[in-house]
């Protein structure tokens, strides 16, 4: 169904499958670092603080199985640099630039609202 009204218990919902790309904490985190171009591993793990290094490899890796990340030897466009570089690829592209980019926006806009403690009944 793409029409916008699905279920979130149909098993197919849209919804449920994009909100599944986002449902581990540091996944969109690593994916808007790659936002910057192909990097190095150990350049990931400075830019991301608070990442700990087996947190990186595991979200590395969900990221590549679902095709939105990948991974290549050194880079002619990293000069001097040799080893193994990630990037985003065009479907992780297309969703770090996209729904991701609107989400932290939607978010950074909101964040008093979103920090507030809800008023209980």
């Amino acid at each position: 169904m793409i029409d916008g009204t699905c279920q979130t218990f149909v098993s197919d919902c849209h919804v449920r499958t994009a909100v599944e790309l986002i449902n581990h904490a540091w996944d969109p985190v690593v994916l808007s670092a790659l936002r910057a171009g192909p990097t190095r591993r150990n350049d990931l793990l400075e830019r991301i603080a608070g990442i700990s290094d087996k947190v990186l490899t595991q979200a590395l890796q969900r990221l590549r199985a679902r095709g939105l990340i990948a991974r290549r030897g050194s880079d002619e466009r990293m000069p001097g640099r040799r080893g193994v570089v990630y990037e985003l690829s065009p479907l992780g592209e297309s969703f770090a630039n996209g729904p991701l980019a609107q989400l932290a926006q939607w978010a950074a806009a909101h964040q008093a609202e979103l920090l507030e403690p809800t008023a209980t009944s």
